[in-house]
């Protein structure tokens, strides 16, 4: 039985992956034949919801993968050329026009050796998913997300598993391609766990900034409001309404794990006063626990910093240790500016009161 909280992690995907190309490479020949199986069934969910798929085959019989693509009814079409045929992509770019999966004849290369980039650069490709016996450990651990530009210093210093796959995964992306995944393929169901989640269970390897903390979108408020609203009804928080965030949309940051957002804060400024609140603080349950929160919090203070801003308080019934454990000090009523110790009193609440100067 799927849970509320795994379908809504999965349905949040499916407006990103549609009308995309994701070029999946496989051992097959390697594989254990369950594991396979189970990849292509959910390959033929992913073609559902509209992703293009590009499927190649690293090893064993292409026929015999292709077979299995239509028992899984996988509406599949044969490249009549090899991946490393420079022709290869414009027919595959006609099979994908038409509707159709394309399945190709990537044996004889490695997963990410130049000729699979130049094609899936043709292509024109959002993802590399290789699926190989063996993938990329970093201490002993899938690493979900390494930025290409960091893999260098991640070689020197860790202890790496695969480290010619992670090498030839950044340099993919410093080419061109978006994000590269390295997975387990003998984990069944490592695709879609890897696809659907924000974390991901394999190692990523991405271009652009994966993992970051931006200003409030519009389009964003109402996903905000969803987050909070679980606080509000639990504690005594004041509610806040789509108005309310929307007059004041430039105070606030979001956490976003590739593009989605899974945490937001809030830099209240009383000008005049030489102050700042700490706000609206919160991270999703499912991401809890993972040191978001503090470094939202240090973003409002650099925020903060950077307005000439010297001192910095936050109000909180609930939280108590994290901001000692943040370098804030527990204060009274004092520290409020004029305006806030108003709405405050006013409010009823029961909240402790913490501040902090910002070093410059």
């Amino acid at each position: 039985m799927v849970e509320k909280s795994d379908l809504r992690a999965v349905l949040q995907y499916i407006p990103q992956f549609r009308g995309k190309v994701f070029c999946v490479l496989i051992e097959a020949g390697l594989l254990p034949e369950p594991a396979v199986a189970e990849t292509l069934l959910d390959l033929a969910v992913l073609e559902d919801l509209g992703v293009k798929l590009v499927l190649g085959v690293i090893g064993g019989d292409i026929k015999d993968l292709y077979d299995w693509t239509l028992e899984c009814e996988i509406m599949a079409a044969r490249v009549t050329r090899p991946i490393s045929d420079g022709l290869a992509a414009q027919e595959v770019k006609e099979i994908l026009g038409r509707g159709q999966s394309a399945i190709i004849d990537a044996s004889g290369i490695g997963p990410l050796d130049d000729v699979v980039v130049d094609f899936a650069k043709l292509v024109g490709v959002s993802k590399v998913i290789a699926l190989l016996e063996e993938s990329i450990l970093v201490n002993g651990q899938p690493a979900h997300a390494i930025r290409a530009a960091d893999v260098p210093d991640v070689l020197e210093k860790q202890n790496v598993l695969g480290r010619d796959l992670l090498f030839s995964a950044a340099e993919a992306c410093r080419r061109g391609i978006p994000r590269v995944h390295v997975l387990n393929g003998r984990q069944q169901g490592v695709l879609v766990d890897e696809l659907f989640s924000n974390e991901g269970v394999g190692t990523m390897i991405h271009a652009d900034s994966y993992r970051i903390i931006r200003e409030l979108r519009e389009e964003d408020i109402p996903e905000l409001l969803g987050m909070i609203g679980r606080v509000v009804r639990r504690t005594k928080l004041v509610a806040r309404t789509y108005e309310d965030i929307i007059s004041k949309i430039t105070d606030y940051r979001v956490m976003a794990i590739d593009d989605n957002v899974v945490g937001c804060v809030a830099l209240h400024e009383y000008s005049g006063e030489a102050c700042a609140e700490v706000a609206c603080l919160y991270v999703k349950q499912s991401h809890e626990g993972r040191g978001y929160g503090a470094e939202l919090v240090a973003h409002t203070e650099n925020v903060a910093r950077e307005k000439g801003i010297s001192r910095v308080f936050a109000l909180t019934n609930r939280a108590a240790y994290f901001f000692e454990h943040a370098g804030y000090a527990q204060t009274d009523l004092s520290a409020l500016p004029a305006l806030r110790r108003a709405q405050f009193e006013a409010s009823g609440r029961d909240s402790l009161v913490f501040e902090k100067i910002i070093l410059k």
